[in-house]
């Protein structure tokens, strides 16, 4: 138990940054457009509408205010972790130098899915996307070709056929964005940077033309009345929807993955997490209010739902096209963003020797992990052809709340046990922000369905015989020692 509980000693990951192999390129603005980049995305174009129309209703507004306070928590824990140990990996790397090897092996592996599945899941709103605006010009795609073959059955973990083949746009997409992730992170982060500043116009021009096209009639009841199952309207519903939309602000954990390759650490990397999060909060709750008020709630539940809202008004024909054109770039910006955080945590995983060596190999002309690289394309590409959106979003939401959880905890153990350590920045009052932040995200995620805590499990269980067969006995950290 010793064994598995040991951590890694801060200085030893500090000292990694000054091994590695990977380019800084990436000063504060293009850290927050990175997260921007990934925030702003199926979040707000896709899954507002399934949250509203199966959970909250209206009452979607406070599911992003309820998020969005776990995730201001949350955010000042990864702030001060990310500026006291600038690397990759995440709440991987946290995790090691706090909680020990064994929970950093449980962080990192459930890492692995959120950041596998989380690009698959927004390559899935991507395709709805596309396919709507190609009707919108008179090219209809056949539907077996645009919809996942698979989707949940009735009994627990249960799966059926839809009919369809598979979800082609999604996987083209993520082929395409493994290509861009392959090639380099300067690449990277300035198409990132061009698409976000598209969205953000986009999202804007929505909040600023569809109020007046608000029927406050929509907003009534504000929370739809519970109807008698946990998690379908009423204030549980409020509780799950939260839980679902979590997903669509795991940017600034992006963010923190992308360490090694900031120019300025200790100073950007603190910007780049809050300014993300305040500003992509603001936007959420303006859309859901504006997006709600455009269409009855129980109209939402479709793959599209802000072009729905826009396509019921016939007047606003001319926003719709734009609008898809920057719902499908800002989708193409979370995928990209996305796989750059996947193929770094390998990345971080493999140099610590948890994970074979190829996961760490890094490309002596691109300097980027390009092996981690290609397998996160592989497996996002999988899972986006075969899989529905709503399945897809409550396996990231939990493990996205999970990573922070352990984020929240990490903080407050480490100002026990190394109060010595230089921290250019300090979480405030850590004793209340750490405490509730692992608080507001654990009770987020005891509000997600059932079939989600048990698809956790199995993976869990997978990764822990991996662990056992590989990661325990090729442990750099155990080798050192």
């Amino acid at each position: 138990m010793k064994q598995l509980l040991a951590t890694k000693p801060v200085h030893a990951i500090q000292d990694m940054e000054d091994s590695h192999q990977l380019q800084r390129a990436l000063g504060a603005p293009a850290l927050i457009a990175l997260g921007i980049g990934v925030i702003i995305g199926t979040g707000i174009f896709v899954l507002t509408g399934v949250a509203a129309a199966q959970h909250a209703g209206p009452a979607l507004m406070l599911s992003f205010v309820l998020a969005g306070l776990g995730c201001a928590f949350a955010g000042l824990c990864y702030a001060e972790f990310a500026a006291m140990i600038p690397v990759s990996g995440s709440a991987y790397s946290y995790s090691y130098a706090t909680l020990g090897e064994f929970i950093a092996w449980f962080i990192g592996w459930n890492l692995i899915l959120e950041y596998t599945v989380a690009p698959a899941t927004v390559s899935v709103g991507w395709s709805g996307y596309v396919t709507s605006l190609l009707a919108q010009l008179g090219v209809d795609l056949p539907a077996t070709l645009t919809h996942a073959p698979l989707r949940a059955g009735s009994g627990h973990l249960a799966l059926e056929f839809t009919g369809a083949i598979l979800n082609l746009p999604a996987v083209l997409i993520v082929a395409a964005m493994t290509v861009l992730c392959y090639v380099g992170i300067r690449q990277s982060a300035g198409f990132n940077n061009v698409v976000v500043i598209v969205k953000t116009l986009v999202v804007i021009l929505f909040i600023a033309v569809g109020v007046f096209y608000v029927n406050p009639d929509n907003w009534v009841p504000f929370i739809p009345p519970n109807t008698g199952e946990f998690g379908h309207f009423g204030w549980s519903g409020v509780a799950q929807a939260s839980g679902i939309i979590f997903f669509a602000y795991i940017g600034f954990d992006c963010v923190s993955t992308a360490a090694l390759e900031a120019r300025n650490p200790q100073r950007d990397m603190p910007i780049g997490i809050l300014v993300s999060l305040l500003l992509c909060t603001f936007l959420y709750v303006a859309v859901s209010a504006v997006l709600t008020g455009m269409v009855n709630y129980t109209e939402l539940n479709v793959p599209a739902p802000v072009a729905l809202a826009l396509d019921m008004h016939p007047s606003l024909n001319w926003l719709s096209g734009w609008l898809k054109l920057g719902a499908i770039g800002g989708m193409t910006s979370v995928i990209l963003v996305l796989m750059l955080g996947q193929a770094r945590i390998f990345y971080a995983m493999s140099r610590d020797g948890l994970l074979p060596p190829m996961f760490g190999a890094v490309h002596p002309k691109y300097q980027t992990p390009y092996k981690s690289t290609l397998v996160t394309g592989f497996g996002a590409a999988l899972v986006a052809g075969l899989f529905p959106i709503d399945l897809l979003g409550e396996i990231v939401s939990i493990g996205t709340l999970l990573a922070f959880v352990t984020v929240c905890i990490g903080v407050l153990v480490l100002r026990y046990t190394r109060p010595d350590l230089h921290r250019p920045f300090r979480v405030p009052r850590p004793w209340f922000v750490c405490v509730a932040g692992a608080v507001v995200c654990g009770g987020m995620m005891l509000s997600l369905p059932r079939d989600t805590w048990w698809r956790l499990v199995i993976w869990t269980l997978i990764g822990f015989v991996i662990y056992a067969l590989y990661g325990y006995r090729h442990s750099a950290l155990r080798k050192n020692t």
